[in-house]
């Protein structure tokens, strides 16, 4: 035990005094962020935030980088405050007991185990839809189908986390000329759109009623709370004392990339089309590429469409085995049990793939249930965690009495009333 205390202090003592200049580690690290929050989400992001008018947009676009900046700020600050290594279920334990340890341990596997499943199913209906509609072919059965796609992801996990943030950091690429491509490529079909609604300006009562509701849409649309943990570790492990700086950093270049990516892509979508196109779009369940494809009767977006929505899909997947697998981990730690790390993988994995494929093959409806009841968990986890911890937590004491601690709190509490009225509703 002795001996790795000390291995480990000699890695932190090779630490450099001062941070050295940006390298392809962090523009790696700045892109996996990026690929994990921008995902299928942000296909349907366009008709959810479109619908509440001209000026309850402009208000969730100006909020847009600082709620998800301060919020994945805290929670990343709250991994480092633990001891070296340690991922979130650790650094919980740490500060809060073995009870709460456990606990927290639990949410955060349900809170992220079951977007998995909902990525399992939306890219078996991608890959089927796409074959028979653009490639004119006959699917698979639909178990066959699920099987090898989440097999093949389950590959790249295989491989190693760095393996997999450089996976997604490369996937990322297409994903942003593809949304640029299809943001100017709707500029010539500018009609105003959403324009229509500006000259009516809401009363008070109703834009904050407004905003409560749509805020969770913000909030877990630019959600990428499953990779922090991991990313936190390696901050902490690639710069030691300055890992605060440096991930704090990262985090504003790679928040600053998706909100000015992803918001021209929403203008551009709803200065195309009027609010009752936006809502017919939700009422047939459609995301945002498939409803523009049928719009314009444009071969290329529809041929392209799916393609996008896979890459989106499969790289938002991969972000999230990272915290689902964490958390099952740990969970399984937690029960006293201590399984060789190489075995522990593998029983990870196996569980992956068959709670996935079992999914993917079933189809649900009740996806939908389960992902409302994760939200509150995930705001809870991303949120609010941190800035208790901030309160109450020696280690984090630095950070009190920041204005952001309260901004952070606030929108976290109406990310969880707001999805909470909205499933009993």
């Amino acid at each position: 035990m002795n001996d790795q205390a000390n291995s480990v202090d000699e890695r932190y003592a090779t630490t450099p005094a001062t941070l050295t200049s940006w390298s392809r580690q962090d523009t790696t690290w700045m892109l996996g962020l990026f690929g994990t929050a921008i995902g299928a989400g942000t296909l349907f992001l366009p008709i959810n935030a479109g619908l509440g008018g001209f000026w309850p947009l402009v208000i969730l676009a100006l909020l847009a980088f600082p709620m998800t900046f301060f919020a994945h700020r805290g929670l990343t600050r709250f991994v480092l405050s633990g001891r070296a290594g340690s991922d979130i279920t650790d650094v919980v334990e740490e500060h809060f007991g073995i009870k709460a340890g456990a606990l927290i341990t639990l949410l955060y596997f349900f809170a992220i185990f079951p977007i998995l499943l909902i990525y399992s199913v939306a890219l078996t209906n991608t890959v089927g839809s796409f074959m028979e509609h653009q490639l004119h072919i006959a699917p698979p059965p639909r178990a066959i189908l699920s099987f090898v796609l989440i097999l093949g992801l389950l590959g790249v996990v295989r491989c190693g986390e760095q393996v997999i943030v450089k996976a997604m950091s490369l996937m990322v690429y297409p994903f942003i000329v593809a949304l640029l491509f299809l943001a100017v490529y709707l500029i010539p079909h500018w009609n105003g759109g959403i324009l229509s609604t500006a000259s009516q300006v809401p009363a008070p009562s109703a834009l904050l009623n407004t905003l409560w509701l749509a805020i969770p849409v913000m909030v877990f649309s630019f959600n990428h709370s499953p990779i922090i943990s991991a990313f936190a570790v390696d901050q902490k492990r690639q710069y030691g004392a300055h890992a605060d700086e440096r991930s704090s950093q990262i985090l504003s270049r790679a928040h600053l990339l998706m909100v000015v990516m992803v918001l021209f892509f929403v203008f551009s979508c709803v200065l195309t089309l009027s609010p009752a196109q936006l809502a017919e779009a939700k009422a047939q369940n459609l995301s945002i590429l498939s409803y523009l494809a049928n719009h314009f009767n444009n071969p290329t977006i529809e041929f392209a469409a799916p393609l996008i929505a896979f890459v989106a899909i499969a790289k938002s997947f991969l972000g999230h085995y990272i915290g689902a697998s964490e958390g099952l981990k740990g969970l399984v730690l937690k029960t006293g049990r201590r399984p060789q790390a190489k075995r522990l993988d593998r029983m990870t994995a196996a569980f992956m793939l068959v709670v996935c494929w079992i999914v993917a093959t079933l189809n649900p409806s009740i996806l939908g249930m389960i992902e409302a009841l994760g939200g509150p968990i995930i705001a809870s986890i991303l949120f609010l965690m941190p800035m208790y911890a901030i309160r109450k937590v020696p280690a984090m004491a630095k950070y009190r009495g920041q204005a952001s601690n309260v901004f952070v709190t606030a929108v976290g509490l109406v990310a969880i009333t707001a999805v909470v009225y909205s499933f009993f509703v």
